[in-house]
């Protein structure tokens, strides 16, 4: 499949949205909304090395575990993570995280995902819609990001639902843990 790739303008510093985005602990906070039952693949959740097992909550997908692990991590301005998805973990994923200073001391950050399917049927269902749904979770997701950031210090304890009271998701943890 063509890569997706979506855009943002965040109201932060470069080094802020890099730290909180260097800690794949915090990614279920904006990607909830297709990305869910995360567990993390190591104790050390930030850095090179930290990586997570999540299901994609996508239409008609019979396989929906995914894994992702940060390949390359380069301080301020740009994360790699490599990863697996589908049946037998056969589609390579590889999505990259572009940050940027733009105007005003904010931060573009642009994400770019790309699957490589293993066979033919893999194909198949990723052209029937996929890459359409794909972009359209991971603008929703860039939005979310940007409001996490935005609206607090991109923990889930600055959540203003928790402090209202309100239950808010937890902070993801190893599996089995």
């Amino acid at each position: 499949m063509d890569p997706v790739s979506v855009s943002i303008v965040i109201s932060a510093q470069p080094e802020r949205v890099f730290d909180y985005l260097q800690d794949i602990a915090n990614h279920p906070q904006f990607t909830d909304h297709y990305l869910v039952d995360w567990h993390l693949t190591r104790i050390d959740s930030v850095g090179r090395g930290a990586g997570a097992r999540f299901r994609v909550k996508a239409p008609g997908n019979r396989f929906s575990w995914a894994d992702v692990t940060f390949a390359e991590v380069e301080r301020p301005h740009r994360i790699v993570e490599v990863g697996r998805t589908g049946k037998n973990n056969r589609i390579r994923t590889l999505g990259v995280y572009e940050l940027a200073p733009a105007a005003g001391g904010s931060t573009r950050v642009r994400f770019t995902l790309e699957t490589v399917p293993a066979t033919l049927s893999d194909r198949l269902m990723e052209g029937l819609g996929g890459r359409a749904w794909l972009g359209r979770k991971s603008r929703r997701a860039m939005h979310r990001l940007r409001d996490v950031l935005e609206r607090g210090d991109g923990r889930a304890d600055a959540d203003p639902a928790l402090r209202a009271g309100r239950p808010v998701g937890r902070r993801v943890t190893v599996a089995g843990g």
